[in-house]
């Protein structure tokens, strides 16, 4: 995304956030439509389980509504925020969940055509979001927003509230830690 279009999203959202404020419902719709699927994914990554996730996208996107009124136009990114919420809010559930055994990675659900390409995927993404889990918490978060939600290093580190140097650190650790935990499977 260039600088215009970055500025023109953030714009965009202050505007819907500015119009749901002032009770615009069909504001809200866009701005759902605009950050759920994003929030969701990010979320799955993160907890590797679909009803928790769902359980954080809602809570992160109350949040957005209860922001609304007080936004601040031009300070920060929605979406960034948004990330930092999102993350965020995974900690806390991993966190409450750490004593617990990973039971089992749930499946990913595909909406592929093929039921052959399905399978070769859903086994993929299973492995992949099984090595996920196996991450740090931070490593997990920095892998999710950089190789899964496509953000820049410096919008990682204002989501993670950490330095770029950091980010980068945790990439290198995390993609290192994915690399031997998948050689197996690879083998």
């Amino acid at each position: 995304m260039n600088e215009a279009s970055i500025r023109q999203a953030r714009q965009d959202d202050a505007d819907l956030l500015a119009a749901f404020a002032k009770g615009d419902q069909g504001a809200a719709r866009a701005l759902t439509e605009r950050h759920l699927r994003s929030v969701l994914a990010t979320a799955y990554r993160m907890l590797g389980d679909a009803a928790e996730a769902e359980d954080v996208a809602q809570e992160a996107m109350l949040r957005v509504w209860k922001i609304a009124p007080d936004w601040e136009a031009g300070k920060a990114q929605l979406s960034t925020w948004l990330n930092r919420v999102t993350v965020n809010l995974c900690y806390d559930r991993l966190r409450k969940k750490k004593g617990s055994p990973l039971d089992e990675v749930p499946e990913m659900e595909d909406p592929s055509p093929s039921v052959q390409t399905r399978m070769e995927q859903a086994e993929g993404a299973v492995e992949v979001q099984a090595a996920l889990q196996q991450l740090p918490e931070r490593q997990r978060a920095a892998i999710v927003l950089r190789h899964f939600e496509e953000r820049s290093n410096p919008e990682i580190a204002e989501v993670l509230e950490i330095s770029v140097e950091a980010v980068e650190s945790l990439l290198a650790r995390g993609r290192r830690q994915l690399k031997q935990l998948l050689a197996p499977v690879q083998a």
